[in-house]
């Protein structure tokens, strides 16, 4: 077993080189952001593309070039379509192989093959390597049930609790979107131990599995949870008046929850998030790990835009906030 957990950690699969490269161009397109600007692209098309919503608006105006490719920002909405629909249809499978011992279907497996997953070999029926595959097994389907319900909460609140203004996003940001729903439930679902279609059945035996990280990992998600949704909530109730009808579709200045301490407290639970998985992994889920690597640099990316947004738009803003991180940045 330690034979294997040493060869787990050392392998860097195509889905691992993906994960790890998106995280590398969002640190290096943060790192010149935050260069003297001297040093920054000049290009508008890699400005535009690093940039969406009110933030794309803000500075010179854009070329025609750029603007022809905007999509709206209220299509964000397809992209939680996009996860209910296609993980959700994951979970099921996964369900269906977890309890009632069913192989993943044929196209499935094969797609997971090309992405470089790596087989489980098996293992006998040493006492500890059952554990551990069992252990692993559970986080898999909590952690593909956490994505879900992320998304279909997201779901909800772009069509009921968000105001989205004219804002836009270039079609490349749309089309990479829902792309990133996909990948992330196929990421999720390569975790689960298997051996060649068969994946390691938990059959009545769910509870008997869980760990003491398994329960950490769901507390935190849901804590996360609530709290970007209060986020959203306050967001959205700047452009609403008492009796919660939409007056307008102007920037404010938010206050109250994570607020007070930074200027994209919802992208901070976002991470937060996905940190509440890699805690439900265990801890030392090295892919899971890269998917959270990109998602910080990438929220971070796009909370140093809405932060310097907010410094140039309001000169009443709160100086003592920060951008993405309490305290810190």
């Amino acid at each position: 077993m330690a034979g294997w957990a040493g060869a787990e950690l050392s392998v860097l699969n195509p889905l691992r080189a993906l994960w790890l490269l998106l995280a590398a161009a969002f640190l290096l397109a943060l790192l010149l952001q935050l260069a003297p600007a001297r040093l920054l692209p000049s290009c508008a098309l890699f400005q535009d593309l690093i940039r969406y919503g009110k933030t794309k608006q803000s500075g010179s105006r854009r070329p025609a070039v750029c603007r022809a490719f905007d999509v709206p920002k209220r299509y964000f909405s397809h992209f939680y379509v996009v996860s209910v629909l296609w993980n959700g249809s994951l979970l099921w499978f996964l369900s269906q192989s977890l309890f009632l011992g069913a192989p993943f279907p044929s196209w499935l497996w094969a797609l997971l093959r090309t992405l470089g997953v790596t087989q489980f070999q098996a293992l006998g029926m040493e006492s500890k390597a059952s554990r551990i595959q069992g252990e692993l097994a559970l986080s898999t389907f909590l952690v593909l049930v956490f994505l879900w319900v992320h998304s279909l909460r997201r779901l909800f609140e772009c069509f009921y609790v968000s105001v989205f203004s004219n804002a836009a996003i270039h079609v490349v940001q749309y089309c990479f979107g829902l792309v990133y729903y996909v990948l992330v439930g196929l990421t999720v679902l390569s975790q689960v131990p298997m051996d060649d279609k068969n994946v390691y059945a938990l059959g009545k035996n769910l509870l008997l599995q869980a760990r003491w990280f398994h329960i950490l990992g769901m507390m935190m998600f849901f804590w996360s949870s609530a709290h970007q949704y209060k986020c959203h909530v306050i967001l959205s109730n700047l452009r609403r008046n008492k009796k919660g009808v939409v007056i307008h579709c102007q920037h404010r200045i938010p206050f109250g929850d994570w607020f007070e301490y930074v200027s994209s407290a919802n992208y901070l639970a976002e991470l937060m998030i996905y940190i509440s998985m890699a805690v439900t992994f265990g801890l030392h889920n090295v892919t899971w790990w890269l998917v959270v690597t990109y998602v910080f640099f990438s929220q971070a990316l796009s909370a140093f835009f809405n932060h310097r947004f907010y410094k140039s738009t309001f000169v009443s803003y709160p100086k003592h906030r920060k951008a993405f991180l309490p305290f810190l940045f």
